[in-house]
């Protein structure tokens, strides 16, 4: 490992003074994708330091206490043994992450889909608060979040939304939002005080490029029409909606947010792409049924994930065990505890498949 990471390391050094150069910055195209493997690149070898600077000051320290004369610079030096001792199997585990093989749709945006399932108006209600949370969580972590369709309900609520979060590695951070998100609380609507339980369905795609997904124009059948509901009266009466149907797989997409057809059409094809890239990686998983039994992490959407439980101020991730009672704070997009505990919980999962592998 040790071997691995040197050479880690001197590419590391390689591309930074590569990306400094004049020549290397004229080709756009080129200098965007070494910036990124620049940056994943970098993560490992800071992580690379830290733990051999520990590692070092160890030694230093050990040596230190064995050969001082001095009984105070004894035990400084036994008091920085023990206070490394205890940070430095952490450190070491964070680099055994890092060195994991990663998944190309770390790197991605994410397509987020919520809709509305059992529980009629308080459904749609928490669906509304549901994306209100992902857009809080986005702006926290400095992501961008772009909401693309949503189908509103006459009480407040959205029966489904389709939103964009761009930024540095957001499918890494989101992948284990999908799923069941359940509800349990008393409903606005209701007079006698009983709580109820509702639920939503929230996916998360990976967003594929044009390069991932290709489409035949043949394959594809796109209609224009005028957009329905509010949005004053331009958008009401000119042919700027657009459904896009991909014939081998009736896929439909439809947009009519913009009042642009062009933008319609383009916010479309982001959404027909993801869908389409999920649907060839479930074929592929349903081919290899024995493969995906050992896979982690898959989002099956029909597990029930997360319950958040209004009267208990509760928070609970079915899937590792994970109360907080916070749930005000994670509704204001307060989720690091679940993404990180999530996270953490699936790469050891990773690591203790790659160490029966071994």
């Amino acid at each position: 490992m040790l071997e691995k990471l040197a050479q880690i390391e001197k590419s590391y050094e390689d591309l930074t003074a590569q990306i400094s150069s004049p020549e290397f910055m004229s080709d756009m195209s080129l200098y965007a994708q070494a910036m990124k493997q620049h940056r994943s690149l970098g993560y490992i070898v800071e992580k690379y330091r830290e733990v051999k600077k520990m590692q070092d000051a160890l030694t230093d320290a050990k040596e230190l206490a064995d050969t001082a004369d001095d009984e105070e610079m004894r035990e400084l030096a036994l008091a920085e043994i023990a206070e490394i001792e205890e940070k430095l199997p952490s450190a070491e585990e964070d680099l055994k992450v890092l060195l994991l093989p990663q998944d190309p749709k770390d790197e991605k945006n994410v397509i987020l889909e919520i809709r509305a399932g059992t529980g009629g108006d308080e459904a749609t209600l928490f669906a509304a608060e549901i994306l209100r949370m992902y857009a809080r969580y986005a702006e926290r972590q400095g992501l961008k979040m772009e909401v693309l369709e949503t189908s509103d309900t006459g009480v407040g609520g959205i029966k489904d939304a389709v939103a964009v979060i761009e930024g540095d590695k957001v499918f890494s951070k989101m992948r284990y939002e999908s799923g069941v998100h359940r509800v349990q609380r008393v409903p606005q609507t209701e007079t006698s005080g009983r709580i109820h339980t509702s639920a939503i369905t929230v996916a998360v795609l990976p967003e594929a490029e044009e390069v991932d997904v290709q489409i035949d124009p043949k394959d594809l059948r796109v209609d224009y029409f005028c957009s329905s509901g509010p949005g004053g009266q331009s958008v009401n009466t000119t042919y700027s909606a657009v459904r896009l149907t991909h014939l081998p797989t009736n896929v439909v997409v439809s947009m009519q947010d913009e009042k642009s057809q062009i933008k319609n059409k383009d916010k479309a094809m982001r959404i027909l792409r993801a869908r389409l890239q999920e649907l060839e990686e479930q074929k592929q998983h349903d081919e290899l049924s024995a493969e995906r039994k050992s896979m982690v992490g898959s989002g099956d959407r029909s597990e029930k994930i997360r319950t958040y439980n209004f009267k208990e101020n509760r928070v609970t991730d079915h899937r590792i065990g994970l109360t907080v009672h916070q749930l005000d704070l994670v509704m204001e997009g307060q989720l690091d505890e679940f993404i990180e505990a999530l996270t953490t919980h699936y790469q050891t999962e990773k690591l203790k498949a790659e160490a029966v592998a071994i």
